[in-house]
């Protein structure tokens, strides 16, 4: 059984990580926020802002 819940503790992570739940709560605690519209809007903004940011070489 403990086995069965490490298994999916760890699909529900990576779950989370390809979907960018993961991420939007790390957004949230640096920015000392509470989820809302307004922080997911801030949280777009930032990661739009990210993934056009050039890259070198």
């Amino acid at each position: 059984m403990n086995r069965l819940r490490k298994i999916l503790w760890t699909l529900l992570a990576a779950l989370r990580e390809i979907f960018d739940e993961a991420a939007y709560q790390r957004f949230l605690q640096r920015a000392s926020l509470a989820s809302s519209p307004q922080a997911y809007a801030e949280f777009l903004r930032e990661q739009e802002r990210i993934s056009t940011r050039p890259r070198c070489c």
